[in-house]
């Protein structure tokens, strides 16, 4: 358990650090006063990421192989890519269930995915980054701590929810920590992880950049027929729920 916060401090720090960082090269360049835009947070957010796999692969907290991808476990991936594509609207009904949570980084998304370099830190960078520390090495940790897997799985989910810094975005975190730890732990590999994250956050960008704002709701999407909705997450839990079992028959160490 000790491994595991040493990791999680370590990965804040990192971010809290090069934000900062960024943040005072800002104001040097543009003066005092003026607030940091786009440009500024993909490259704070570039810089943590860099530093994150830097210490943490030299340290050797995670350690990256290539043994599962070897196995050649392209059925795995498909099903994983259908999983995340089945879990987005679910996902999104229940936390719509709960009473509105403050979106604390509300301003900061806006401008990093409305730019279009937003794709490489929030698609392709967070997935692989969030993944090898989270999972890579949190949960490893932790699984080692524990017999029981799952209590592992559901600490890293809520590391991976807390990680996030933004109520608004806790409860869809948990969840997909909660799936994504799941298949850590069946197979030995963030690969899985990475590639179900990177097709929620993709499905996550391309969806601002035709509904941006940020207030909109699943109802709003359907012109108010809340039948509709409830038709849209049935459809979904039939992809996602299939999507699933393959995965618990597939995945392999």
């Amino acid at each position: 358990m000790k491994k595991a916060l040493l990791y999680l401090f370590v990965f804040i720090g990192i971010q809290m650090v090069a934000g900062g960082l960024v943040e005072a090269a800002y104001i040097l360049l543009k003066g005092q006063g003026n607030e940091i835009d786009a440009t500024g947070l993909i490259v704070a957010t570039l810089l943590a990421d860099i530093i994150t796999l830097v210490v943490f692969l030299m340290a050797r907290w995670a350690v990256v192989s290539r043994h599962w991808v070897q196995t050649r476990p392209w059925t795995v991936l498909f099903w994983c890519v259908l999983a995340a594509f089945g879990a987005i609207l679910p996902s999104s009904w229940l936390q719509e269930l709960l009473p509105p949570l403050p979106n604390l980084a509300e301003n900061e998304f806006e401008l990093i995915l409305g730019n279009r370099m937003g794709y490489l830190v929030i698609g392709l960078m967070a997935p692989l980054v969030e993944e090898l520390v989270l999972r890579g090495a949190v949960l490893k940790a932790l699984l080692q701590w524990k017999k029981n897997p799952w209590i592992g799985i559901v600490i890293s989910a809520l590391m991976f929810a807390f990680v996030h810094m933004n109520p608004a975005q806790m409860p869809h975190a948990f969840l997909i920590g909660l799936l994504v730890g799941w298949m850590y732990y069946r197979t030995d590999s963030i690969v899985p992880g990475v590639v179900f994250h990177w097709v929620n956050n993709t499905i996550a960008y391309v969806l601002y950049q035709f509904y941006p704002d940020p207030d909109m709701e699943m109802i709003d999407l359907f012109q108010g027929n809340q039948q509709s909705v409830l038709l849209a997450v049935a459809f979904s839990l039939c992809i996602f729920v299939p999507a699933v079992f393959q995965l618990h028959l597939r995945m392999k160490k």
